[in-house]
């Protein structure tokens, strides 16, 4: 069993390499001029299990062509068989036709990654769990819960917790925490007018008097969140905390959070954002490597990942 890595998260898979205790095959991935990207692995790799540590995050282009192209290697090269290992899936949020005449982007980037030669997918959290659905190959969509409750259980007093459902269709996650928890759950009823904007309609739920615990698997922009925790407020609550497995916080995110009622974010590190927040005072980074360095020594020892869901 080897670890190669891509360009978007070399932090990320350094982690995994110590927690596995072995080192990351060696490699060269750079552009030319023209923007096009060039990979050639510098070691050995035949008959060997590859395990290609990527993320498809921004620039989401350029890191998915990478993965392919490192695939294609891969598979050049005689490796024996080939997981990738993707933190975050890109594109997932076009997972079905919201309009006349439009892409399915997850089915398609789904179709790529398993025709350029990949045997296997590792993944966290996907945007909706049908996306597993895409591939025609064997799929583990691994889970931040777990690590979010322990979290929560270390840092934050148990009395007046409610988990809070950002939206409808976030109430499965929500309830997966609030059962971890033994506390109750609240939902937000949300509108989006226009893509990237939201607007509370309504909070189903008493909030009142309690510390409210937002989960969500992605925050972009950030406005969603914010909202949701000014409407948590506005309701009575005590304190917001939210719990966000994927920080894409793209634009001006980053100093909304900042300037928001949310009193801590916690995210995870399936995107590298240390250059983002490290003057955010109000966001925490917990690392989802020992989880990601779990699941790879359990599939090259073709043992059970399923406890890794509990």
């Amino acid at each position: 069993m080897k670890l190669l890595t891509g360009n978007s998260n070399k932090h990320l898979s350094q982690k995994i390499s110590k927690h596995l205790k072995t080192k990351l095959v060696h490699s060269s991935i750079r552009k030319f001029s023209d923007g096009e990207i060039y990979i050639e692995i510098n070691e050995n790799i035949r008959g060997n299990s590859i395990f290609l540590i990527q993320s498809s995050s921004a620039p989401a282009n350029d890191n998915l062509m990478e993965l392919l192209l490192c695939i294609d290697a891969l598979k050049r090269s005689s490796a024996k068989n080939i997981t990738a290992v993707i933190p975050y899936f890109g594109y997932a949020r076009q997972d079905r036709k919201v309009a006349p005449r439009t892409s399915i982007s997850a089915k398609l980037v789904s179709n790529l990654i398993t025709k350029a030669g990949a045997d296997r997918i590792v993944t966290v959290d996907l945007h909706a769990g049908q996306i597993q659905g895409f591939f025609d190959i064997p799929v583990d969509n691994l889970f931040a819960t777990p690590i979010f409750a322990r979290h929560v259980k270390k840092n934050i007093n148990k009395k007046n917790l409610i988990c809070v459902a950002p939206d409808v269709g976030g109430v499965e996650r929500t309830r997966a925490l609030a059962r971890k928890l033994d506390i109750g759950i609240a939902i937000i009823d949300k509108r989006r007018p226009a893509p990237g904007k939201s607007q509370v309609m309504n909070v189903i739920g008493n909030v009142k008097g309690k510390i409210c615990i937002i989960i969500d698997d992605i925050i972009d922009s950030g406005g969603t969140i914010v909202n949701a925790a000014q409407a948590l407020i506005n309701r009575g609550a005590k304190e917001v905390h939210v719990y966000i497995t994927h920080g894409v916080l793209s634009g001006e995110a980053v100093d909304r959070i900042k300037k928001s009622r949310i009193k801590k974010l916690v995210i995870t590190d399936t995107i590298d954002n240390s250059s983002k927040i490290r003057n955010a005072k109000n966001i925490e980074v917990l690392t989802i490597s020992n989880l990601l360095a779990e699941a790879i020594k359990r599939i090259s020892n073709s043992t059970s990942v399923s406890d890794l869901f509990k």
